[in-house]
């Protein structure tokens, strides 16, 4: 495993023990970023489920955005899974960024998701 792949690891085991500890019985909005798209859950810990999910490859954003890799789609994404878990009764969820940093796409992300009516 290269040092880089390592401290990612180290970042994502340190941050999700820190989500379990202040979670409090509440979801994750998990955020998976590739270098083509961008992935949103909403994902139950307790019970083992996903309750609501999106992405850039989902064809009702696929019409609409010009690539999955910028913060626009990143941003398409947040609302749509914000209005996803809305509709299943979800509106305060715990944010998980994986090992990647509160910036650029995830950010964007994470600001749409607040707009569209998540709590975090």
């Amino acid at each position: 495993m290269s040092a880089n792949q390592d401290m990612q690891a180290r970042r994502r085991q340190r941050l999700r023990f820190q989500l379990r500890r202040k979670a409090g019985g509440r979801p994750r909005l998990s955020v998976f970023r590739s270098g083509k798209n961008i992935y949103a859950q909403v994902i139950d810990d307790v019970q083992g489920r996903t309750l609501a999910a999106a992405s850039t490859l989902d064809g009702t954003l696929r019409e609409h955005i010009k690539t999955g890799a910028d913060k626009s789609a990143a941003a398409a994404v947040g609302k749509l899974v914000a209005e996803r878990a809305v509709a299943v009764g979800v509106t305060e969820v715990v944010f998980d960024r994986g090992s990647y940093l509160y910036h650029g796409r995830v950010k964007a992300l994470a600001d749409a998701a607040r707009e569209g009516g998540l709590s975090f």
